[in-house]
């Protein structure tokens, strides 16, 4: 790769996922405000964030040293219908959260966007996501794990999380946080 790869992310997991492609990247995090608009759906949410982030990323990285950087952004959303499930931040806003997803199907939406100073692509993966039934008791001892405090939707896939899904249609990865083979895919475009 001739151009240096930026990962617009804080997520350890985007991290990790990001790495088991074998491609070297820096990390930059981008402060965009992360508030849905007034009528946006969720994958226009989804997707304007992951933009967001990816291009504010390539302004920031272009006017510290004239380089030409290829950046990836991401965001990861929880919905039900029109409903999105953002992080938790209180056990209340958890208990409401995973009581809605129990027993229940909801999709997980993620956006990555790859962008480089003339062009932009951008994906949506979504996946259906089916929960046992949770009683109020098992939400309460997974909040105590510390776990679904920075995850959409209250929990995560890959951890402790991992015990309440019965069954998912789509891509783990997109789950988790990175979908790798629509990843490569965008970046393949760029290289």
């Amino acid at each position: 790769m001739h151009k240096p790869l930026i990962l617009a992310s804080a997520s350890p997991r985007r991290r990790e996922l990001l790495s088991q492609l074998g491609y070297e990247f820096t990390i930059l995090i981008s402060d965009i405000e992360e508030v849905r608009s007034e009528g946006e759906t969720p994958s226009q949410y989804v997707q304007r964030l992951a933009e967001s982030k990816a291009k504010a990323v390539l302004q920031h990285a272009r006017s510290e040293d004239n380089a030409k950087p290829i950046v990836i952004g991401a965001d990861t959303i929880v919905t039900q219908g029109e409903r999105v499930f953002e992080k938790p931040s209180s056990l209340q806003q958890s208990i409401d959260m995973l009581g809605q997803l129990s027993n229940a199907k909801h999709q997980v939406m993620t956006a990555v966007c790859v962008c480089d100073a003339e062009k932009s692509e951008t994906i949506i993966c979504i996946t259906d996501v089916w929960f046992k039934p949770l009683s109020r008791q098992e939400i309460e001892d997974y909040w105590l794990t510390g776990e679904p405090c920075d995850k959409a939707g209250s929990y995560g896939i890959q951890g402790i999380g991992g015990k309440f899904v019965t069954r998912i249609e789509g891509s783990y990865h997109a789950v988790v946080g990175l979908p790798l083979f629509e990843t490569e895919q965008l970046l393949h475009q760029f290289l």
